[in-house]
């Protein structure tokens, strides 16, 4: 709830879903649909820092429909995060291993009349107690994209993103289900896919595509055998390096009309601007990277305390030559938000594949 708390402080894109809530298991023959899974997402960024506390969290009605005019769906898709189970593996009262099943709200309120004025109308929720435990005693937690959650088109692959977001900055950024968890975790129904190769194709290599175009990372992954039977996946994550950062932010900045295309490969992408150029940076940004020592002037303090913060206790200078040795004459072309991006994707990236210094 600390980091949720800084994080929102900096009023960006990214937010923080606690780990504990990340890694609950859908109960068998309960998932939830797209829509529902970018509402929960919406919740948590919604209640922020205080998620954990017994008290009733709002957000508008037009943060939850994006484009869409009306708001009957909305109440359909809160209607289905009521109704939806999740498991926990637990402890019961005599110590024994137990599986705890609950919902995560408990309560949840929709203005339904046309008189909003401006704002188009509020939802109000409660979280249920133990989900509320679950956040409040979660240790670890993922770091995830306002934007990308929303991009996503594949149920299975925002799952798989929660999911990769939670491991990609630990030593061993993987995950290791054998199918019965891999089912579980991305909410996959038992009686679908029963046929490996459908999984793979259906599940497996969509979200994959869609991850590595809208995700700070990328996502690889090799089948586990006995014999010639698949029994499980080892999943990698990967954090993107700087080129392939820059060109997610401006993916994710797009309309989201053409980006199956443009995944694929099947539309010529079409610039205003030349090949290599950054539309006019904010002037309350930097326009260029500092040549010299992240610690002396304005631009430098700005880079200096995104190396600090993400950088994982290495020298900033350090980070900063690192930085520049790997753009090399790219680096000219980068000024304004896609500038500080980048950097911030890099200072992660290099403290999860250094670790301390």
């Amino acid at each position: 709830m600390k980091v949720a708390r800084a994080i929102a402080a900096q009023k960006g894109e990214e937010f923080v879903k606690p780990g504990d809530l990340v890694e609950v298991r859908f109960v068998k023959g309960h998932s939830l649909s797209l829509t529902a899974s970018r509402l929960l997402a919406l919740m948590i960024l919604a209640a922020g820092a205080d998620a954990w506390e017994d008290k009733r969290h709002r957000m508008r009605k037009a943060d939850v429909r994006r484009g869409h005019k009306g708001n009957e769906r909305i109440g359909d898709m809160l209607e289905e995060l009521h109704r939806t189970l999740f498991s926990h593996d637990d402890r019961s009262w005599r110590g024994k291993k137990a599986v705890t099943r609950f919902p995560l709200i408990q309560l949840s309120r929709e203005e339904i009349d046309d008189e909003h004025g401006s704002d188009g109308g509020w939802i109000e929720w409660e979280f249920t107690p133990w989900a509320r435990k679950l956040i409040r005693e979660s240790e670890s937690y993922a770091v995830m994209n306002r934007q990308a959650v929303l991009g996503f088109r594949s149920n299975y692959a925002l799952r798989l993103y929660e999911i990769g977001s939670l491991r990609l900055h630990r030593r061993q950024p993987v995950w290791k289900p054998d199918l019965t968890e891999l089912r579980a975790g991305l909410g996959i129904d038992p009686e679908v896919y029963g046929d490996f190769a459908q999984l793979r194709r259906k599940v497996l290599e969509k979200a994959k595509s869609e991850i590595d175009q809208l995700a700070h990372y990328t996502v690889e992954w090799t089948e586990r055998k006995q014999g010639r039977k698949v029994v499980g996946i080892d999943f990698e994550f990967k954090p993107k390096q700087p080129p392939e950062q820059i060109a997610t932010i401006d993916e994710i900045g797009r309309h989201s009309g053409g980006r199956r295309a443009r995944r694929e490969g099947t539309v010529e992408a079409v610039s205003a601007a030349p090949a290599g150029s950054d539309p006019a940076p904010s002037p309350a940004l930097p326009t260029a990277f500092p040549a010299g020592s992240l610690r002396y002037g304005e631009a430098a303090r700005v880079f200096g305390a995104i190396a600090a913060e993400l950088g994982g206790g290495w020298d900033r200078d350090v980070i900063a030559q690192a930085y520049r040795a790997q753009l090399g004459a790219r680096l000219a072309g980068l000024g304004g938000e896609r500038l500080v991006r980048s950097f911030e994707g890099f200072c992660k990236a290099f403290a999860a594949q250094r670790g301390a210094p």
